[in-house]
């Protein structure tokens, strides 16, 4: 996975298009609450701006499904960026066109403009080969930054890489390092863990997994679906139907392969009417017990590991070498249901191993536990994190120059 960056082009006094990752929450007054990943980029955006490149960058924000929509409009993630950089930057009104042109030409090298949101074109998401053709016009080189949408063949993320010469940024490339080095060379012993909810949405990572790890951590919603493809009752806990099957081949391929596969051995179990919306619905002082993963009482729903299972998995992760972790443990936004997650992130803090948290819902987990600084990287890709877990190739990626 040694692709091309920025460190092995000359950029000075070049144009140069950035295709950054800047989809941020917002509040309804368009304040942004959450800048993680207009910070994640600026490693990237500096050494470009000291190298003397003239900068223009290009994101999605929200979806606005091809059409303008001032709702998903970048203004206020330039103004976050202008304060973070501590310069000015310009906000285009468009991101392909004269306007767009004009701008670029009467740039000065450190000048750094944001292109409006590309996704109010319908011709991004289609990767239509003339839409990229136009956001390649005014520029030289091409850098994604973008690992995020890297799973996504779009004009901005592989289109346009057909047109100039393509470069990962830094942050592209500390993905590539981590997760890369984890499927390609991991040092051993090799945990994985897994959590969430679908087995048949994971089912191509356990697969891609099982042919590396030594070790396979099962919790989540997930693990009911394995408890019940071993003939366990799982009461009124969610199950992934269609997963059952494919969780027994799962369980019989990490036999052969042997691979230990572990599932929870107790459960948080409470009394929850099943038409409740989780994690909405759960009340804050709701009663909790805890019981064996294989008696869970009729009518019962769980929505974490139990201590039992905490302590057995915290134990092999902490002998763990390199450790993958994608998908939380339970219902961790509720503070009933936080201890597994909570667990997890504990145990890889103080393994010493490479520890990897995929994005998505893990990210979001170990960011609100305060662990997200202890492990050695948070991916900020969930889908494109999970897609490179199972073994497939990123448009993103596969455009970018080999070195």
């Amino acid at each position: 996975m040694d692709k091309k960056t920025v460190k092995d082009i000359d950029v000075a006094g070049k144009r140069v298009l950035v295709r950054v990752d800047f989809n941020v929450p917002q509040d309804d007054d368009r304040n942004i609450t959450d800048d993680r990943r207009i910070k994640a980029a600026l490693p990237t955006i500096n050494h470009l701006i000291d190298q003397g490149a003239k900068l223009i960058l290009v994101s999605h924000l929200g979806r606005p499904k091809g059409t303008v929509n001032p709702k998903y409009a970048m203004d206020p993630v330039a103004k976050r960026l202008s304060e973070l950089l501590g310069k000015p930057v310009t906000k285009l009104n468009d991101c392909i066109g004269p306007e767009v042109k004009a701008a670029v030409d009467a740039m000065k090298p450190g000048d750094v403009i944001l292109l409006e949101n590309v996704r109010f074109y319908p011709e991004e998401e289609k990767n239509d080969p003339e839409f990229a053709r136009k956001l390649a016009e005014p520029v030289e080189v091409y850098v994604n930054d973008a690992f995020g949408t890297a799973h996504r063949a779009h004009a901005s993320t592989e289109g346009v890489a057909h047109y100039l010469p393509p470069v990962a940024g830094f942050l592209m490339q500390k993905e590539l390092d981590y997760l890369g080095k984890a499927l390609e060379d991991p040092e051993k012993p090799f945990v994985a863990v897994l959590g969430g909810v679908k087995v048949s949405d994971k089912i191509q990572v356990i697969d891609n997994l099982l042919e590396k790890v030594d070790t396979l951590i099962i919790g989540g919603a997930m693990a009911f679906t394995f408890l019940k493809a071993q003939g366990y009752s799982v009461g009124n806990c969610m199950v992934d139907e269609p997963g059952v099957e494919l969780a027994k081949d799962a369980l019989a391929k990490a036999n052969v392969k042997g691979v230990k596969l572990l599932l929870p051995s107790d459960e948080k179990c409470v009394q929850l009417d099943s038409e409740v919306e989780v994690p909405k619905g759960i009340p804050d002082d709701i009663e909790v017990s805890i019981c064996a993963s294989a008696a869970i009482p009729d009518g019962a729903r769980c929505f974490d590991i139990g201590p039992a299972s905490v302590k057995e998995f915290s134990e092999i992760l902490k002998s763990a070498k390199t450790v993958v972790w994608n998908g939380p443990m339970g219902v961790f936004e509720k503070k009933a249901f936080a201890e597994g997650t909570l667990g997890i992130a504990k145990a890889m803090a103080e393994s010493g191993a490479t520890t990897i948290v995929g994005g998505g819902d893990s990210a979001a987990a170990v960011e609100k536990l305060g662990f997200a600084d202890k492990v050695s990287h948070v991916s900020t890709g969930g889908g494109a994190s999970l897609e490179f877990l199972e073994g497939i190739e990123l448009p993103g990626v596969a455009a970018l120059m080999d070195k």
